[in-house]
């Protein structure tokens, strides 16, 4: 079958939990968190949950579980947490729970970034993706250009896709 063909499969829409990595942001000043909701709404999916955590490496581990635990949520996103300073573990607890990694993801921002954006400073991003607890997880750098970027050339693309590749096998 060919992947159009499975896109075609695929739900219309997805429930998705938005988490925000940040120590000093709040929902009035969450411009990024705020960007992914806008985007995932104007592709007609709904925002289940939305949060905003500390980049305390426990913190962001309860918040991502929550959202894969919940039958309700198809996809949790994350930004923010993902550079290089000792403080950004969000791509750390996001492998700690994958259960498949969707390396692409990662590979294909790197090079969109760098190609598009930010040129070689895009060695510094650690965007990941993949699926735990049969869930979607897509985590972005916490910038509105890298999420703008990651929203609008692959997640949101390829959202309904991923859904129904995780749940093929449930049916």
């Amino acid at each position: 079958m060919s992947t159009e063909q499975h896109k075609k499969e695929a739900l219309k829409k997805v429930n998705c939990k938005v988490i925000t990595v940040s120590d000093t942001h709040t929902k009035e000043t969450d411009k990024s968190g705020s960007l992914m909701i806008k985007m995932l709404k104007e592709s007609s999916h709904s925002i289940h949950d939305y949060e905003i955590v500390t980049d305390d490496y426990e913190v962001i581990k309860a918040a991502i579980k929550k959202g894969c635990l919940d039958k309700e949520i198809d996809v949790v996103l994350l930004n923010g947490g993902t550079g290089i300073a000792s403080r950004d573990v969000t791509v750390e607890v996001v492998q700690e729970l994958l259960e498949k990694e969707l390396t692409g993801f990662g590979e294909i921002f790197r090079m969109l970034s760098y190609l598009e954006d930010i040129g070689s400073a895009a060695i510094l991003s650690r965007a990941i993706a993949g699926v735990a607890y049969g869930t979607a997880i897509f985590s972005t750098p916490g910038s509105s250009g890298a999420v703008k970027l990651a929203m609008e050339k692959l997640i949101i693309p390829e959202i309904t896709h991923v859904v129904r590749e995780i749940r093929k096998d449930l049916n």
